[in-house]
């Protein structure tokens, strides 16, 4: 059980003074035996779990950890303090990057992509989470499609599965999986995440990269409903699939 204000505090919408101000205020609403009714109490006590509400008309249910997707659009930087493009950050509600107070405060971004890569992206606020997803220790795949310059041939396919150096690294770095869809369309599969990697890859077998968007990781793939721009929760069996475990509420 939790007092309201601390709900509040805990999913972002504020400081525990403003949160205290937002229920005193009746700006809050909580769903009671079905329906939403106003409470003004701020040290009122609920069970946080799958508890719906509201603030300032904005609708809520309560997650003790966050864990979304988002369907990153083109010139759109991966950085809370972007140099050139807006930041993803601001595609999100207020609450999402304020949800834990203090220096680290917000959802982040479980890897990043490149201001010109479209495509899934996941953010969080569990580091554990946010470790086994980037960790190259645990191989988790990531599919992108990338549209190319000049036609695909199978020297090149078997190239990039048989390893490619990059300038930074002298060992070979191999795609888990690569095919052509098309004579310009090539699907890769990568299980590490080195800096932009699949147009270096692509570099490396005399090609090159025109447009890059992420379609898959793990086993969450993005929904063609989602669109550019857009986020939603993930699922708690969406989050199984990707760590084993299920995601609790509280």
């Amino acid at each position: 059980m939790m007092q309201l204000q601390d709900i509040l505090f805990s999913q972002g919408f504020g400081t525990r003074r403003v949160c205290f101000g937002l229920v005193q205020q009746g700006l809050v609403q909580v769903q009671v035996g079905g329906q939403l009714v106003p409470v003004v109490d701020p040290t009122g006590v609920f069970d946080p779990v799958g508890l719906n509400f509201m603030v300032q008309g904005e609708p809520w249910v309560y997650q003790a950890q966050a864990y979304l997707m988002l369907n990153k659009p083109a010139a759109f930087e991966c950085s809370q303090k972007p140099s050139t493009y807006p930041s993803i950050y601001t595609l999100l509600p207020g609450p999402l990057r304020m949800r834990g107070g203090g220096a680290a405060a917000g959802v982040q971004a479980v890897g990043r992509l490149d201001q010109d890569t479209t495509g899934l992206l996941l953010l969080s606020d569990d580091g554990k989470f946010i470790h086994r997803m980037t960790s190259p220790r645990h191989h988790v795949p990531k599919v992108y499609l990338a549209q190319v310059k000049h036609p695909l041939d199978a020297t090149q396919l078997d190239r990039l599965l048989a390893g490619v150096v990059l300038d930074d690294d002298p060992k070979p770095v191999r795609a888990a999986g690569c095919r052509a869809l098309d004579e310009h369309t090539l699907e890769l599969t990568l299980t590490e995440g080195k800096y932009h990697q699949v147009k270096r890859m692509v570099a490396a077998v005399s090609n090159r990269v025109e447009s890059l968007h992420r379609s898959r990781i793990g086993a969450v793939s993005l929904p063609e409903s989602l669109l550019p721009g857009q986020w939603r929760w993930l699922s708690d069996t969406e989050v199984s699939a990707l760590t084993g475990k299920v995601a609790k509420a509280a």
